[in-house]
């Protein structure tokens, strides 16, 4: 199986969204992942982290989720990187990108066949993937793998539900996310400690973002961690 992405469209009401596909050979029958961009868009870094769930066995999909704004992706050496990504993300109708998510999971589930799909996010993402699973309901992802997910709080206090299985990654220093705000997220998602198939990892001292590689947010020990967790976690509930 090959670790490289090919160029994939994902129909919608509005027209093909573009996409990467990370397939390999037989693709039907290997379980699939959904990912969902950081604010900063396909980067280099979410397209790594692609490629490693390939290397894994998974069918991999990658919406464009900013398409209908140009599909730009802010690279790292942006002097005006955290500028021009809020812009991004505020320009980008939230209602029309949670659709787009769920829209690529049901192309997913076509690519792969009658097997398992998940839904990972970064971010951005993190919440997108949230939301697009409680919106899908009947038809919703096997699984969620949300990392500091920064619409969290806010579907929360809208008591948006997601009722699959799912693995919440946030940091302790996360500047987005106060501890309080994350007490309240872990108390909603594992519905008081009632739900045995939702785990919400705290990562001591990091903070927004601490899995992407850029200085300005990577936090080493939290995210070779959060990365054993993940793939842990998915042999469980998602095994290749």
């Amino acid at each position: 199986m090959t670790a490289e992405p090919t160029t994939y469209q994902v129909p919608t009401d509005d027209g093909p969204m573009p996409a990467l596909l990370w397939q390999g050979d037989g693709a039907p029958g290997r379980p699939g992942l959904v990912v969902m961009q950081e604010i900063f868009g396909l980067s280099d870094y979410v397209r790594d982290r692609c490629a490693d769930l390939a290397e894994l066995g998974y069918v991999v999909l990658a919406p464009q989720i900013y398409w209908r704004i140009g599909g730009d992706v802010v690279t790292d050496d942006d002097p005006d990187m955290m500028e021009r990504a809020f812009g991004l993300m505020q320009a980008a109708d939230w209602d029309t990108a949670v659709a787009d998510g769920a829209e690529a999971v049901r192309e997913l589930r076509r690519v792969v066949g009658d097997v398992q799909v998940g839904v990972l996010g970064f971010c951005y993402g993190g919440g997108l993937a949230y939301a697009a699973t409680a919106a899908l309901d009947d038809e919703a992802p096997d699984a969620l793998v949300s990392y500091y997910g920064s619409a969290l709080p806010q579907l929360v206090e809208a008591g948006v539900a997601v009722e699959v299985p799912s693995l919440h990654h946030i940091g302790t220093a996360d500047d987005y996310l106060p501890m309080a705000q994350v007490e309240r997220i872990q108390e909603w998602v594992t519905d008081a400690g009632a739900r045995q198939d939702v785990e919400v990892q705290l990562h001591d001292g990091a903070g927004h973002a601490f899995d992407n590689p850029h200085p300005m947010f990577h936090h080493a020990q939290a995210s070779a961690v959060a990365w054993v967790q993940t793939k842990d976690w998915l042999a469980a509930h998602l095994p290749t």
